[in-house]
């Protein structure tokens, strides 16, 4: 494993969680503009992240929750 990321909506508990599992917090910082947008493809991309790095320091999980743009929910 290289690099996960994961989005979620409680940025602070899957920290945590991962904490628990013995990852360790590299880095946190926010990311927006005209090129996260063309990444991922949004446009009004503001998002929060938190890179976890594994025991052994040779993969990471990436944390992402979007503050914008809004999450819509999905149908069945």
């Amino acid at each position: 494993m290289d690099n996960v990321l994961i989005v979620v909506e409680g940025i602070e508990a899957a920290t945590a969680f991962f904490t628990e599992l013995g990852m360790e917090v590299e880095g946190k910082t926010v990311v927006e503009g005209d090129w996260a947008g063309r990444v991922v493809g949004l446009e009004g991309v503001r998002t929060d992240i938190v890179m976890m790095r594994t025991p052994d320091g040779h993969g990471r999980v990436e944390l992402s929750r979007f503050r914008t743009p809004s999450a819509i929910s999905g149908e069945p």
